[in-house]
């Protein structure tokens, strides 16, 4: 019986005979491989994104859910969805076997338990997308909530590194990433994982864009908390609306520190206005400003 992927030794001298700089060489090129994998799943993620966009536009939930370094990977992505684009965090959950961990503890046992599968399905409705990573393709909790989430109606999104897995054949939106074995094998925190977050960052940002979170490159629905972010819509609103930065700062004030209102504001809406423009047009702001060049010219003649 042929070993998978993951698990089977690299070709040509082992990475402990190398000299470090030979070693760090080796590993910069599996990684790099472990990327150009993600380069044939690029079409079911796109579709896998789209499906993240319809279920937030109408208002169910994204899930994330796997265990191991799989887990870490889909913690870093669901954990950046709030600030980098404004999903409500109601709207995102974290499901990783054993819990999310607060210490460098990890246990690997809890890969196959099944028994969290009932609590972590109570929070899946209808609609709802829910990703399930396994670099195997085999690993026993995954599989559960991927069959619990179609049970409930859910949409499985299933990520996988080995090909023909039985995550893969039971996925609504199957993505396999082919990555080449392990520099030091079964080390799926390695290719593997790095194919992951790649995939993972592929399909929230092209969800992003299709929610018109992005505009002219620019994350125009980030939650400004901090000093940094706050900096970064003024810019936004001064080059997007092109006005000064005391115009912009002002408009941000209006909107309640909302980006997307303030840059229309800034481009000459009320508050009110602005908010009727993004939801007559699905939060997009290039149809926006088409409507409101429309009107000037309308106006003009």
């Amino acid at each position: 019986m042929s070993l998978p992927t993951t698990e089977v030794v690299s070709a040509g001298p082992h990475i402990d005979a190398r000299t470090p700089l030979a070693a760090a060489a080796f590993l910069l090129d599996g990684q790099s491989a472990a990327i150009e994998a993600v380069r044939s799943a690029m079409p079911a993620l796109s579709n896998g994104a789209q499906r993240m966009a319809s279920a937030i536009r109408a208002g169910h939930s994204i899930h994330y859910a796997a265990a191991g370094s799989s887990g870490l990977m889909g913690l870093a992505d669901a954990s950046e969805l709030r600030g980098t684009f404004g999903i409500p965090s109601d709207q995102i959950y974290i499901h990783m076997a054993g819990g999310v961990p607060v210490d460098a503890h990890m246990p690997g046992d809890t890969e196959d338990d099944k028994t969290a599968v009932t609590q972590i399905a109570a929070t899946v409705s209808k609609g709802d997308v829910v990703i399930v990573l396994t670099a195997s393709g085999t690993t026993p909790f995954a599989l559960e909530v991927a069959h619990a989430a179609q049970q409930k109606g859910a949409i499985v999104i299933g990520i996988a590194n080995n090909p023909h897995t039985p995550l893969l054949a039971m996925a609504d939106e199957p993505v396999c990433i082919p990555t080449p074995s392990e520099v030091i094998a079964g080390s799926t925190r390695l290719g593997a994982g790095t194919a992951q977050k790649a995939s993972l960052n592929l399909m929230s940002t092209l969800m992003g864009i299709a929610l018109g979170h992005v505009y002219r490159g620019e994350m125009v629905n980030v939650i400004a908390d901090n000093a940094k972010l706050v900096r970064r819509a003024v810019g936004m609103v001064t080059r997007i609306a092109g006005v000064s930065a005391d115009a912009a700062e002002a408009a941000i004030e209006q909107t309640g520190g909302q980006v997307k209102p303030a840059i229309l504001v800034a481009a000459g809406c009320t508050p009110a206005q602005a908010s009727t423009l993004l939801a007559q047009n699905n939060g997009q702001l290039g149809p926006c400003f088409a409507l409101l060049s429309s009107n000037q010219t309308n106006k003009s003649n």
